[in-house]
């Protein structure tokens, strides 16, 4: 294991060793716990007791941070012309069709999300390869593939993310900025963990939400009383 820095030992004795926090704890500290000059992103992860190898316990949804994750999400309209003046109004960074779909199989990377329509589904199906790994296909149970193409930028530019429990049953989510007030990332959290908790699968047995933990990149996690937040 790599040693610590001097910065990194400070700021992990700041961190009490079996204590568990309340969310208005975690997330007061995990603003202090910062070392570096950056501005680093604050993530939650979430383990749940499910078992995501069956489809009936699968976890993933969207939902909207209400105040966003401090983060500049560049979005790629992938629309026919007459709807590439509503996906520039709301926002997107990038809008067209076959240039883009070239640019992708070239190797476009400076992408966050990808919207589309019906329509252009089917030419991005061989792209999937590509896509998929990258979690950049869109799909019409996160809102990326739809009619109302504008709506849908505008909503992933404001804060709305959607996430899904790998396979070891965590969601892992970025809800966040170091800068942002412990008030807001209380509320992001909350609004994550909330739905997550609508989303119980009704095969999962036992506790659903086993662990909770807030770090920032720098920062060691902060565990959470997972009684606080229910």
């Amino acid at each position: 294991m790599a040693k610590l820095t001097k910065k990194q030992k400070e700021v992990a004795s700041k961190v009490e060793k079996n204590k568990v926090y309340s969310l208005e704890e975690a997330s007061a500290s995990v603003t202090e716990l910062n070392y570096d000059k950056f501005d680093a992103a604050v993530d939650l992860a979430v383990r749940l007791g499910v078992d995501p190898r069956k489809a009936n316990q699968m976890v993933r949804g969207v939902v909207s941070l209400p105040h966003g994750t401090g983060k500049d999400v560049k979005v790629l309209a992938l629309v026919t012309p007459d709807k590439e003046a509503e996906a520039k109004e709301a926002g997107a960074d990038y809008v067209g069709l076959d240039e883009y779909l070239q640019k992708i199989k070239d190797g476009l990377t400076d992408v966050d999300v990808i919207v589309t329509m019906p329509a252009v589904m089917g030419k991005l199906g061989p792209l999937g390869r590509i896509l998929g790994p990258r979690g950049l296909m869109p799909n019409p149970k996160s809102g990326t593939v739809t009619m109302e193409v504008g709506k849908a930028v505008a909503e992933v530019k404001a804060g709305k993310i959607d996430f899904k429990v790998d396979k070891y049953g965590i969601v892992h989510a970025g809800i966040g900025k170091v800068s942002f007030s412990p008030e807001q990332l209380k509320e992001n959290a909350a609004e994550l963990i909330h739905t997550l908790i609508k989303l119980k699968p009704t095969a999962a047995k036992g506790t659903y939400v086993k662990s909770i933990y807030l770090s920032s990149t720098m920062s060691p996690g902060i565990a959470i009383d997972t009684k606080s937040v229910n």
